[in-house]
């Protein structure tokens, strides 16, 4: 056989080795990539996105659209060759495995954790919208979570109404642990509380509940030994004045509260505040309004281009990484709370996108 013939031969075996290596062998790795953009005042599955009834609502106009991002499963591996061309490929991003699944996070696990997120996400959207208004949203401490084998169980229970410790009234959820460790492991402390079928039937007409109850629960030593404890975890739920429904399947994570408030903020505002135009953007958002920074931020831009999105909806903290690859026809809007969005979306609306504030590299 001729050298040279021998040579490709040979180059060829190894080539088709290693292509079989890269095939078989997994590597721990992950793989980000664009997913599907939702309008936010349209439709989804054929049913409103928002769906609002109590209130008086407004025809909107233009796009207020919501972005993801497709990862692979927590089960999947990726193999070398995967890998390789998800680092070379321009629409999609290859990062540890463990930044996605960390500590060994099942699949399950993780779409558990995204759907409560997601779920906290549309409460604070809601939120926020409705002071971002001026509409009144009552606020109150309830029971998140009751531990078992703790003096708690069976005598308080998720979703009921904390109005007092030991008489003394709760504004915030850190009041109730604040009462709590003023007694001794070992002493009696009173719970003035709404239980939790009362709440929620007036929560379903849209009032406060008022009839009270006193629950005494006997403390406990703290694992550490150092305080007292019952065995609840205190957090915040809200009574709305009417009834602002999110219908979205198979999202999770907190990132679309941003588009979830304006979108409610829109229909519920005589004027459609987009002007008409398509504006699509993404981040978390809190009670109070602020914006938070979301991960992929990168493969949102280029979903959100792709679906017809001129201009992008950008958290503040998330600027740098959004400004160093933009892709071509979107301009960033920087973000920091609900209220730069809605002021942004006026100049929008009057053609001033001069003034708009803009995301930088650095």
């Amino acid at each position: 056989m001729p050298r040279r013939t021998a040579t490709m031969l040979a180059s060829t075996l190894v080539l088709i080795t290693l292509l079989c290596v890269g095939v078989l062998i997994p590597v721990p790795y992950s793989e980000m990539s664009p997913g599907p953009t939702v309008n936010t005042l349209g439709e989804a599955r054929g049913e409103p996105v928002l769906q609002i009834s109590g209130r008086k609502t407004y025809p909107t106009d233009g796009h207020l659209n919501m972005t993801t991002v497709r990862v692979t499963g927590a089960d999947y591996r990726m193999n070398a060759v995967e890998a390789v061309y998800g680092w070379l490929a321009h629409d999609s991003v290859v990062v540890p495995h463990d930044t996605l699944y960390p500590d060994g996070k099942t699949e399950e696990e993780s779409s558990q954790e995204n759907a409560e997120e997601f779920s906290q996400s549309q409460e604070s959207a809601k939120v926020a919208a409705l002071k971002e208004l001026n509409i009144p949203v009552t606020t109150r401490v309830v029971v998140a979570t009751v531990v078992k084998g703790t003096p708690a169980e069976g005598k308080l229970h998720a979703g009921d109404v904390i109005r007092a410790v030991d008489g003394v009234a709760v504004k915030e959820p850190g009041d109730v642990a604040k009462q709590v460790t003023k007694r001794d492991p070992g002493q009696d402390v009173v719970f003035t509380i709404v239980p939790a079928k009362a709440a929620a039937a007036a929560e379903k007409a849209h009032k406060d509940a008022t009839a009270t109850e006193k629950v005494v629960i006997r403390t406990a030593k703290s694992e550490e030994g150092d305080r007292a404890i019952v065995g609840i975890q205190a957090g915040t739920d809200h009574v709305f004045p009417f009834t602002i429904d999110i219908k979205l399947a198979d999202v999770g994570g907190p990132s679309a509260g941003l588009m979830f408030a304006l979108g409610i903020v829109d229909k519920l505002t005589p004027d459609a505040i987009t002007g008409g135009k398509f504006v699509a953007g993404t981040g978390t958002i809190d009670d109070k309004g602020k914006v938070g920074p979301i991960g992929g931020i990168e493969m949102k831009l280029v979903g959100a281009r792709r679906a017809g999105a001129e201009y992008f909806l950008t958290p503040a903290d998330n600027c740098a990484a959004a400004a160093s690859d933009t892709p071509a026809g979107l301009t960033l809007i920087k973000v920091d709370t609900i209220d730069d969005a809605t002021k942004s979306l006026e100049k929008l609306r009057k053609g001033d996108t001069k003034s708009l504030p803009s995301c930088s590299k650095s």
